[in-house]
């Protein structure tokens, strides 16, 4: 019987490795048992590529303590199914599939709302509260709503962008920015999520996308995705030129994708008046101080917001029509078992010039 065949109770004799988390700045590739079927929602995937997000950086930090020792990391990955529980309708043994970060129910308040972060039985989960991604096999909860069909000729590195990055700049900063055709976009914070967002606005046909940060390799990739203009912020000028550059209008959006007080009040001394700020960071250090009525006289708006990976399904069908940019995100490749050095070179992005790390199961 082969390994795309087998069930994880056929295989569960042998066992598998995973990268478990130990504390912080201790992780291990490690042997493991399967997962097993818990419900009949369940689907058990073996892994065929992954990847790493800055939130597990954070997590092996040790900076969320609800993590427990012994956890299985990740939340992204393609792979295929091995088992299927009785009570999944949409997959079967041996479908290519694509793993949500997100763990949707499909049944409760939220998940009809479309608010699948929300969901009061899943959430994000996924190498948060139960093992993740970054093993041979993965158990998934709720298969029917948080797994979707790779597309035939689809690469699958380019797929696995579409479990967290893609949905990220997507939903959070170009739906929710309200991006139009013939707007003037900004882009503040050049990591993964910023250039998703520079990738994704193109969708909508923008006047123009800015594109703003203070790591030169960063801007230059960013025109490569897609960027029309781009700010080096070292000066702490950007905002004067973004301003000049536009004849002191400034721009229809601006999506803060960086995380600090500067960066937001970057955003608030662009944007046009009426308007919107669109803001995908999640702030670190101190908080920063939000001024209503820098806002109120100019009519500007602002939105913030969490990944629910809603947009999957339209990004599955432009990558399957041919956005191949997708896989520019993944210039350095690993054997998943090569995942604990992978986590030294991302957690160095901007040394190594790493935007995601593509982990090969």
């Amino acid at each position: 019987m082969s390994a795309l065949t087998m069930t994880a109770s056929e295989a569960e004799a042998g066992g598998m490795h995973a990268l478990v988390y130990h504390g912080p700045g201790a992780l291990a590739w490690e042997s493991k048992p399967m997962p097993v079927m818990v419900e009949a929602s369940d689907a058990i995937v073996r892994i065929t590529t992954s990847t790493i997000c800055g939130t597990d950086l954070h997590i092996a930090k040790g900076e969320m303590p609800e993590v427990a020792d012994g956890r299985i990391l990740g939340h992204e990955g393609v792979g295929v199914v091995v088992e299927a529980g009785a009570g999944v309708a949409r997959f079967r043994a041996g479908d290519r599939v694509l793993i949500s970060c997100i763990s949707s129910c499909g049944q409760c308040a939220s998940c009809r709302k479309a608010l699948y972060a929300r969901c009061s039985r899943g959430g994000w989960i996924l190498g948060h509260t139960i093992d993740g991604t970054q093993a041979e096999y993965v158990r998934i909860p709720y298969a029917d709503d948080s797994l979707y069909a790779v597309p035939e000729g689809v690469d699958e590195e380019a797929m696995v962008m579409l479990s967290d990055v893609l949905p990220s700049g997507f939903e959070c900063g170009v739906f929710k920015g309200r991006v139009k055709p013939g707007a003037r976009v900004a882009v503040v914070g050049s990591g993964p999520v910023g250039l998703a967002a520079v990738l994704t606005a193109r969708l909508y046909s923008p006047r123009e996308i800015l594109f703003i940060d203070t790591d030169a390799s960063r801007l230059k990739t960013a025109l490569a995705f897609g960027a029309t203009k781009t700010f080096n912020n070292r000066d702490g000028k950007a905002a004067r030129k973004v301003l000049d550059a536009t004849g002191a209008l400034g721009v229809d959006v601006a999506i803060e994708a960086a995380g600090s007080p500067e960066t937001l009040e970057l955003c608030k001394r662009i944007v046009a008046a009426g308007g919107h700020i669109a803001r995908i960071g999640a702030q670190g250090g101190p908080p920063g101080t939000l001024v209503a009525e820098k806002f109120q006289d100019r009519n500007v708006t602002m939105s913030t917001d969490g990944v629910d990976t809603s947009g999957i399904p339209v990004l599955v069908k432009v990558l399957a029509a041919g956005l191949r940019d997708a896989k520019k995100k993944g210039r350095h490749r690993c054997a998943l078992g090569e995942v604990v050095e992978a986590y030294g070179i991302f957690g160095h992005a901007a040394r190594e010039r790493a935007l995601k790390v593509i982990l090969k199961g």
